[in-house]
């Protein structure tokens, strides 16, 4: 997997570890909880990602829990 660079979480996090973080590499995007770097990451595609970002801003996984 290409090296995944730039990570970064929520300014709304504070300096919790009790968060997700970002990561962006060539063509993809890397999701990682900072409690655990090295416990795994997923990885998706920009287009995936850009989806995916534009459903939470629609609303789209407002009542999934």
């Amino acid at each position: 997997m290409e090296e995944l660079s730039g990570w970064h979480k929520s300014s709304y996090s504070a300096h919790s570890d009790n968060c997700v973080e970002v990561g962006y590499g060539p063509g993809i995007v890397g999701v990682r909880d900072t409690k655990d770097r090295d416990g795994g990451t997923l990885v998706f595609t920009r287009d995936e990602w850009t989806a995916f970002i534009r459903g939470v801003k629609a609303g789209e996984f407002d009542n999934v829990l």
